[in-house]
């Protein structure tokens, strides 16, 4: 294994990735079920 730390073979970090319509909808279903699950909830029990 080598320990060396020059090219990281083309990486890029996370906000300078593009990213598909289909990966914000996805985004937004988790949200709408996150606060679902945050509020909607304590509010009807």
């Amino acid at each position: 294994m080598s320990d060396d730390h020059g090219d990281d073979g083309g990486r890029v970090t996370a906000p300078m990735q593009e990213f598909s319509i289909g990966q914000v909808t996805n985004g937004l279903i988790v949200l709408l079920v996150g606060l679902a699950v945050a509020y909607a909830v304590p509010v009807v029990v």
